[in-house]
């Protein structure tokens, strides 16, 4: 593992458990919301981490953030079931964002790709004897 995923899962770890501290203020919310939250809040986390300027999954990056806001506001009002469903939203927006970002990275890895072979291919076709 390098450093610099130690440093990521350090701080994604370090954000998760200041949000269980965070969400552990709220006292009617059952644990198993506030877990979840926290989980979401993670799933956001590693997803700015994977979009990070990227246009791919910007929007469900922000998606994501603004739901899990609404499950954090959800919490402090004592509404578990609004809680728990803006923190799967938010779960999932993330997820989105992930894959949105890596699939873009990935066409421009194979576009890059063809690329180059058409350039070898025009290269070849220029320094090979014209067969007759």
């Amino acid at each position: 593992m390098t450093s610099s995923s130690n440093v990521r899962r350090n701080l994604t770890l370090g954000v998760s458990i200041s949000s269980l501290l965070l969400l552990s203020a709220c006292s009617n919310v059952s644990a198993l919301a506030k877990e979840r939250v926290a989980q979401s809040d993670t799933s956001v986390q590693q997803a700015q981490q994977t979009v990070g300027r990227s246009e791919a999954g910007a929007k469900e990056l922000q998606q994501a953030r603004d739901k899990l806001a609404d499950a954090k506001a959800a919490l402090a009002k004592d509404r578990q079931q609004e809680a728990e469903r803006s923190a799967a939203q938010a779960h999932l927006y993330a997820e989105l964002a992930i894959a949105k970002s890596q699939s873009a990275s990935a066409r421009k890895a194979a576009d890059e790709v063809l690329a180059s072979v058409e350039v070898l291919r025009r290269e070849s076709e220029r320094n090979s004897p014209t067969q007759r």
